[in-house]
């Protein structure tokens, strides 16, 4: 069997061992799998030949021994445990669920990772009906997918993003307002929920917006700085509330199936896009990962199989 697996200079095409179900597990023949910033990063860290990959999409070859799960020939969109990117993978029925046959594959690859990550951000956020929302990030997957819940839930959501390239398509996506980190610094308006990805200076800037009793959400740093805020940062915000999400600790305390499916459904109603910005084929991933690391894709880069 075939796996994209660590190399000294990127991913690299592999040979590995099939995989072996437990009982609680079915195994799934994977057609798209979709890259984040955070595998990327992983690339540098671990040794050659490392199994990688979270976001796939695939059919069911083998339903789980012990009854659980979906049959064998259903669709499914999946959070793999970083071993997504292979021919074929064991998965718990707890990680997978159903997509409809209107679903393209790299459309439901793209979802876990980017969508999990916005619908438990938002909820860390709280209520948004009538509130302000800084989203930092937002021409990105996961950004791009937090201006879709965020407006649909009824807020005033303020995109903010690194270049004018990279606002692309949000006003259409539900942004009120779309800025540059710059102009989003000098603008000031006081807000009522920043929701961060990029750490270090942008958040600091956007952070000086939230006004007492607000909420800043956390979930990255993509800048790789340490952050810094003003001297006065709790006492000129009494009530503020701080939270910092790691989605793969944030998934040993929740329904992944049950939050999938209702990712899932939102799409299928037509009320959430997953933003596909590249798609690419795995045996020659560079290009597809070039844009991803050059920040070129406005959305979500998928590999087909």
């Amino acid at each position: 069997m075939k796996a994209l697996v660590s190399g000294d200079s990127g991913p690299r095409l592999d040979s590995v061992a099939e995989p072996e179900p437990r009982p609680d597990q079915a195994l799934v023949e994977v057609h798209a799998i979709a890259v984040n910033r955070g595998e990327l990063a992983l690339m540098g860290q671990l040794p050659p030949g490392s199994r990688l990959g979270w976001d796939v999409a695939g059919t069911v070859l083998r339903a789980a021994a012990d009854g659980s799960g979906p049959a064998a020939g259903t669709r499914v969109t999946a959070l793999a445990e970083r071993d997504g990117w292979a021919e074929r993978i064991a998965l718990s029925p707890t990680r997978l669920t159903p997509v409809p046959g209107g679903m393209d594959w790299p459309a439901a690859a793209a979802l876990p990772v980017a969508g999990l990550t916005a619908l438990y951000a938002l909820e860390y956020a709280g209520p948004l009906l009538g509130r302000s929302v800084v989203i930092t990030g937002a021409g990105g997957g996961v950004g791009r997918m937090l201006v879709q819940l965020a407006a649909a839930a009824g807020a005033e959501v303020i995109a903010q993003v690194g270049s004018p390239g990279r606002a692309e398509g949000l006003r259409a996506l539900g942004a009120h307002t779309v800025e540059t980190y710059e102009e989003g610094a000098a603008a000031g308006g006081p807000v009522d929920v920043l929701v961060d990805s990029v750490g270090g200076q942008v958040l600091a800037g956007a952070f000086g917006r939230v006004r007492p009793g607000g909420t800043l959400v956390c979930y990255g740093n993509t800048v790789r700085e340490e952050l810094r805020l003003p001297m006065d940062w709790g006492h000129a915000r009494p009530g503020l509330r701080i939270s910092y999400l790691h989605l793969f600790d944030e998934v040993t305390r929740r329904s992944v199936a049950r939050d999938l499916a209702s990712l899932v459904r939102l799409v299928a109603e037509g009320r959430l896009t997953p933003e596909v910005a590249a798609v690419g084929s795995w045996s020659d991933p560079e290009p597809a990962l070039d844009a991803l690391r050059q920040r070129r894709a406005n959305g979500k880069v998928v590999l087909t199989l």
